[in-house]
């Protein structure tokens, strides 16, 4: 009888992860416990939950701004979001608590400091000093909507238009509104009779700051006098008005309309434009009106000193151009320059060289944010060149459908990646520096490498450097160079496995020590790549086609009554090039005598010579053919052993263990054979299973639920695919989470290790030496056990999967009990049986159904491999059951050490033979001394419900641990962790937890992301040393860490926004300007808008909210270095007021004393000639 000791978790735990968190050790008579077991050193202390950095491109990006001193870049998006970038490898990210859109952004120009104005009638101020920024004041409108909003240069007088037309003014630094306001009855006609409509535009005259020009949407633009508080003049147009630009002078202004055209106004001639021009309007040759174009969104009108002022357009195109791209229009002089974007343009800067408004501007750039992307255009240049971005934007160039996240890998392979990637860099930039070179990098002193891998919808793979809170793309790899593409539509395969995105990455497998990459594709399709600095062509890819069938039937069952020794089909003989010519799957695909496709891949593989780079050269491809109709299940699960050359790889219907080396398919399984045929874990099918399409590419292996347009639809898609509305999202995770519960529910089988006496006897699979030289082998593997299938029809497909979705998850889990698949694959050399004393060559099998078998690998004695090198499969049966499906496995040695796969060191496959013999050879097998009476290896195993450690000589289970009963894990690692290591989970309620190893103790559960959507469960990955991530959005991966270590030095590790820069000096006047008085002239702003003489605004108005971090927000605590600048000025203004009043007191002493004087003097003349006595 088992002994279950319930063993305490640590305290500060969440109650809801308590209550469905239990750990339990079982000691079994003799097996040592835990504080014999492996000495633990890794404590709660050690972890803590935060963010670091988020890269990638703004996801819906909203507003932009510039600070043309501290040269950095603000961006707001639709949900909020704030991104601000610097140079390369200086980025920031913060969010607005509301989620609003940001509408409009304005810096304090060198003053470190940012106003957001969001879509909820709020603006707020940041604080850019300091390394996280934060909110010093925010102000709620509660009766008017924000439309535009204006700060001019070195003001703290914040202009707001309202959509009724007014215009108020707040105070950036005790964010307080002014009783000024600028009503729009008052700012238009009194014979007006509608209304001007929003406020569009707000702008002071470049040389006068007392007039502000103010554009209403309808089209009328006024310039008001803030003195005299009334409108100087008024300028109307019969088209709605988009945006206003000045002219440096301030003696003219351009409006862009809604009919495509421009204006132009001398401030001093109101009565008509002084021109009007379509920039991209027919003009007629009678003379009227050109023909309406598309609006211009947005003008600026920048001078130089020395040529033609620069006229940057957005818009404005005729209507013919139907499906034309976004376009950005250039005017310099005479010439008119048309760019075309690849999406829709959000917004547009120009770059000058002054930050004063009333100096010859000097354009030289201009940032254009796009939709997707941001471009920065040198105009400095002939034919305007853009600048190479140094930031990584183009993470979702295609979208992302897998991640994996490598961090202190070996130190070499950055370099290497580097050194091949950098070929690959495009042509034609501009030579001039990157413009947006503000902030400093962090002084982190974590030096290890980080590598991050991205897979993508379009069969490209991408490898980033993300070392130091830094991300740059090293090498990109397109997998679909290896396939033939179809020309045209009528081209198109009809695959039926996915409709769009047919090179999608499914999963991979990287190896960082020999460098090899295995590729699995949404089209059940494998690609094993090995990496050479050498230039290759390759004249035949080499192919491998595997038909990997497994079906049962409902008679059918293994014979229990003795061993059973299945024999293993051989490959079929190798053919030579002209005899074995591809399939096309073109044509044979479609049509067969019986209509039904067979033998056949879903992608052509080229047949013309493929030149390829120094890089990931490919070594060999494996492809799932269909069988009778049906076409090849998706794979799910992938490993990769280089020490002996092989690549296993499963999905629902079995595995297979490809030599890669030699190019042959040495094993071929159903799921089902996997089991002993005395297995008390065998499970046969409890239902006819129903005519099944294949699961999608990017759903759930687990999850029989999904439709085809799942399938195809990467998870970073629009709104078009299933997965992605929230409600659906919800419903699917709450689905899976039921199918979970209902398979675990079925009890938990326990195991009788004892009775693990039936195996298959070892099969025997000779490698054949260079039997696919110059040729392609066509390996037809079937395992049948004659089911009757009919091929679904399309239609009746759809109506079944809106049923599936809506069917009980009773019904759900028998239908997932009857298709396991294969989940999880581990190498290792361990101890397959218990009489075992020395670890052989093992391949450990998770499946969706919680069971772990084990696959001995047999190899002929002796130490390199040889090309006659002869392997042996013995199927060993269950090792251990688990709820759920199984996520990780791993191996412990007696010190608690992961035992990682064997590898073999990188060599260049196209180096001399000399050079590759030297570090080719495959090292021998060297297992661990066992001692007796004592466990020298754990095996390690998580499933979507809980945790097992078995000790493997003795084949019991010592520590298990329930990780959940209301949820499920999504990912799972075991993870290095302060010089020892642990499991680190992600499960669907959004809890990331981490268990220590091997005693499975709770040592984190912090509730993380309460919602959680399928983009996360697909890219969310572990990484060593504290390190996570996962797609945020389409367009952006989060960073993560879970190690305290790393959030104690994050501040240090973050880059700085702000650095001290002097302001420019103001642009000299000029001897006749200031003596005739044509330089700009000044206004005393806190004369006019202070509450002494505009007195106070309507509290109901706005309400005012201090942020985080101001004074009020921190209840008087430091907030760094904008605090004491604050305080600073706090104190200056008081001193100035102080001074004003002694000021004052002195010239009242001195007309006192002048007054004195003339009195003293008026005496003394009246007195002077006159007697003593005559007084």
């Amino acid at each position: 009888m088992k002994k279950f000791n319930i063993r305490k978790v640590l305290d500060g735990l969440t109650a809801a992860s308590s209550s469905s968190s239990s750990s339990s050790a079982t000691a079994q008579p003799g097996t040592p416990r835990e504080n014999d077991v492996v000495q633990e050193t890794l404590q709660s202390e050690h972890f803590q939950l935060c963010k670091t950095v988020r890269h990638g491109f703004p996801y819906q990006p909203s507003s932009m701004a510039f600070d043309p001193v501290q040269k950095i870049l603000a961006v707001g998006t639709q949900t909020g979001a704030l991104r601000l970038f610097g140079r390369a490898g200086v980025e920031c990210y913060c969010q607005h608590e509301s989620g609003a859109a940001v509408i409009q952004l304005q810096f304090l120009i060198n003053e470190g400091a940012l106003v957001s104005a969001l879509a909820d009638d709020s603006i707020h101020l940041w604080n850019l000093r300091q390394k996280i920024p934060a909110i010093l004041h925010s102000l709620k409108f509660s009766r008017e909507r924000i439309t535009y909003c204006h700060l001019p240069f070195q003001s703290k007088w914040l202009y707001i238009g309202s959509e009724r037309g007014n215009i108020h003014i707040v105070n950036v630094e005790s964010f307080t509104l002014s009783g000024y306001v600028i009503m729009w009855n008052k700012a238009i006609e009194l014979s007006t009779k509608t209304h001007p409509g929003p406020v569009v535009h707000i702008s002071d005259n470049p040389m006068d700051e007392g007039k502000l020009l103010i554009g209403f949407e309808c089209g009328v633009v006024v310039l008001w006098d803030l003195k005299s508080k009334k409108a100087d003049y008024r300028y109307n147009y019969d088209e709605a008005i988009h945006s206003v630009a000045w002219h440096h002078e301030g003696k003219q202004f351009v409006c862009s309309h809604s009919d495509g055209s421009l204006t132009t106004w001398n401030i001093r001639a109101p009565a008509k434009p002084a021109q009007i021009i379509t920039p991209h309007g027919k003009q007629p040759k009678d003379g009227k009106k050109p023909e309406p174009c598309k609006p211009i969104l947005k003008v600026e009108y920048k001078t130089t000193r020395a040529g033609d002022p620069f006229m940057v357009l957005s818009g404005g195109l005729s209507y013919d151009t139907v499906g034309r791209r976004a376009c950005l229009t250039v005017m310099h002089g005479k010439s008119t320059t048309v760019l075309e974007m690849d999406y829709p343009i959000v917004d547009f800067l120009t770059l000058c060289e002054t930050p004063y408004p009333n100096d010859f501007q000097e354009p030289y750039a201009v940032v254009v944010l796009l939709e997707k992307d941001l471009v920065v255009i040198d105009l400095g240049q002939i034919g305007y060149p853009i600048f190479e971005s140094p930031y990584p934007l183009s993470i979702h160039e295609s979208p992302v459908t897998c991640c994996e996240y490598f961090a202190d890998c070996p130190s070499e392979l950055i370099p290497a990646l580097y050194s091949v990637g950098s070929r690959q860099k495009r042509q034609g930039y501009s030579k001039k520096e990157w413009p947006i070179s503000g902030g400093n990098w962090g002084q982190g002193t974590q030096t290890y490498p980080e590598i991050i891998i991205t897979g993508h919808a379009d069969g490209s793979i991408k490898f980033w450097d993300a070392s130091a809170l830094m991300l740059q793309v090293l090498y990109k790899l397109k997998t679909a160079k290896v396939f033939e593409r179809a020309r045209g539509k009528e081209e198109k395969p009809s695959t039926d496995i996915v409709d769009e995105d047919p090179f999608a990455i499914q999963t991979l497998f990287w190896c960082p020590e020999s460098r090899m990459l295995c590729v699995a594709g949404v089209s059940a399709h494998v690609i094993i790549y090995r990496f050479s600095k050498q230039e290759v062509t390759t004249e035949v890819v080499q192919l491998l086609e595997v038909r990997l069938q497994c079906e049962f039937s409902e008679v059918d069952s293994p014979d229990p009554g003795g061993e059973q020794t299945p024999t293993l089909p051989t490959p079929a003989a190798p053919s030579s090039p002209q005899e074995a010519e591809p399939p096309n799957q073109l044509t044979a695909g479609v049509n067969s005598s019986e209509g039904a496709r067979d033998n056949i891949p879903c992608l052509q593989v080229r047949s013309s010579p493929l030149k390829q780079s120094p890089g990931y050269q490919v070594e060999l491809v494996v492809q799932l053919v269909w069988v009778s109709g049906e076409p090849p299940q998706q794979i799910t699960s992938l490993a990769v052993n280089s020490s002996l050359g092989l690549v296993v790889f499963g999905n629902s219907n079995g595995l297979a263990v490809v030599d890669y080396v030699q190019k042959t398919l040495l094993l071929n399984l159903g799921t089902s054979e996997l089991y002993s045929p005395s297995d008390p874990c065998q499970r046969q099918p409890r239902s006819p299973r129903k005519p099944r399409q294949p699961s999608g590419g990017f759903c759930d292996s687990n999850d029989g639920s999904n439709n085809s347009e799942d399938r195809c639809k990467s998870p970073t898609s629009g709104s078009t695919s299933p997965c992605n509305s929230d409600d659906e999202r919800k419903q699917n995770f709450i689905e899976k989470a039921k199918m979970s519960r209902k398979i675990s529910s079925s009890g938990e089988q326990k195991l009788d290790l004892e009775d693990r006496s039936h195996r298959w006897s070892p099969r025997l699979c000779k490698r054949p030496f260079d039997s696919m030289k110059n040729g392609k082998l066509v390996a037809r593997m079937t395992l049948k056990l004659n089911v009757h299938r009919t091929k679904s029809d399309p239609q009746r497909y759809g109506k079944d999967n809106a049923f599936t979705r809506s069917r009980s998850s009773s019904v759900t889990s028998i239908d997932r009990e009857s298709r396991e698949a294969i989940s999880s694959f581990y190498f290792c050399e361990s101890f397959p049986r218990k009489s075992d004393s020395l670890a052989s060559p093992c391949l450990l099998v998770g499946t969706t159904q919680g069971s772990v078998m084990m696959v001995a690998l047999g190899l002929q004695p002796g130490g390199d491999q040889k090309p006659q090198q002869t392997l042996s499969f013995a199927s060993c049966g269950t090792l251990v059951q688990l709820k759920g499906g199984i996520l990780t496995m791993a191996l412990l040695d007696a010190a608690g050490t992961l035992l990682p796969p064997s590898c073999e060191a990188w060599y260049d496959p196209n180096a001399s033979d000399e050079e590759k013999e030297k570090v080719r050879r495959r090292r021998p097998a060297t297992p661990p001394s066992s001692q007796e009476g004592q466990d020298s290896q754990f095996a390690v195993l998580c499933s979507e419900k809980q945790a097992k450690v078995v000790a493997m000589t003795s084949q019991t289970i010592i520590y298990k641990h329930n990780i959940t009963e209301t949820s499920f894990v999504l990912r799972a690692d075991v993870v290095q962790m302060a010089g020892t290591y642990c499991i680190a989970c992600f499960c669907a309620n959004g809890h990331i937890m981490s268990l220590s190893l091997p005693s499975l103790r709770p040592l984190l559960d912090i509730n993380y992301l309460p919602l959680t959507d399928m983009r996360i469960a697909r890219t969310f990955c572990f990484s060593n040393l504290g390190q996570a991530l996962y797609l945020t959005s389409p367009t952006e991966i989060q960073r993560i860490t879970y190690s305290q270590e790393t959030c104690d030095n994050l501040q240090e590790m973050l880059s700085e926004l702000f650095t001290p820069v002097e302001t420019p000096e103001a642009p000299n006047r000029g001897f006749f300007k200031g003596l005739f008085g044509g330089g700009a002239q000044s206004l005393d702003r806190e004369d006019l808008f202070g509450e002494t003489t505009a007195g106070k605004a309507s509290r109901s108005l706005a309400q005012h909210i201090p942020g985080p971090g101001s004074m009020e927000g921190m209840k008087g605590a430091a907030s760094g270095v904008v605090g004491d600048l604050a305080r600073a000025r706090v104190a200056l203004d008081e001193r100035g007021q102080k001074l004003g009043e002694l000021e004052e007191r002195t010239a009242a002493m001195m007309a006192s004393a002048e007054s004195f004087s003339k009195h003293a003097h008026n005496m003394m003349v009246k007195y002077k000639d006159k007697k003593w006595y005559q007084l």
